[in-house]
C-alpha cells in the first residue's frame, strides 16, 4: 500500500518556526503535483501550499510570504518550511500527492501564543 508520511509536527510559539516533511515512493514524487493542506477543528480542510513536478508553486493569502514549498525528487521527499508562525496556523497538517489522490496520516502543529 502506498504511503506518504509526514513529520516535523511539534509545538511552537508564535512568531517561531517548524519544517514539515513527507516521503513517499519515488515513482509519485517524480511525476505528481504535491500539496500541503491543514485542518483545524470544526473547520474545513484547506490548501496552504501546492508544487507541481517542475517546481511552480502556490499559496493562498494566509500564508503567502509566511510558508514556503520546495521539492527534492531525488529524496522523494517533499517540504514545508513555516515561518512567523501565528496561532491561527494551529491545525493537522496533510501530504497530498495530488495527481494521484494519496494522502499521509497528517501531523500536529501547536502554535501558542
Amino acid at each position: 500500500q502506498v504511503q506518504l508520511v509526514e513529520s516535523g509536527g511539534g509545538l511552537v510559539q508564535a512568531g517561531g518556526s517548524l519544517r514539515l516533511s513527507c516521503a513517499g515512493p519515488g515513482r509519485i514524487f517524480s511525476t505528481s503535483t504535491m500539496g500541503w493542506y491543514r485542518q483545524a477543528p470544526g473547520k474545513q480542510r484547506e490548501l496552504v501550499a501546492q508544487i507541481l513536478s517542475g517546481g511552480g508553486t502556490t499559496y493562498p493569502d494566509s500564508v503567502k510570504g509566511r510558508f514556503t514549498v520546495s521539492r527534492d525528487n531525488a529524496k522523494n521527499t517533499v517540504y514545508l518550511q513555516m515561518n512567523s508562525l501565528k496561532p491561527e496556523d494551529t491545525a493537522v497538517y496533510y501530504c497530498a500527492a495530488l495527481t494521484y489522490g494519496l494522502w499521509g496520516q497528517g501531523t500536529q502543529v501547536t502554535v501558542s501564543s
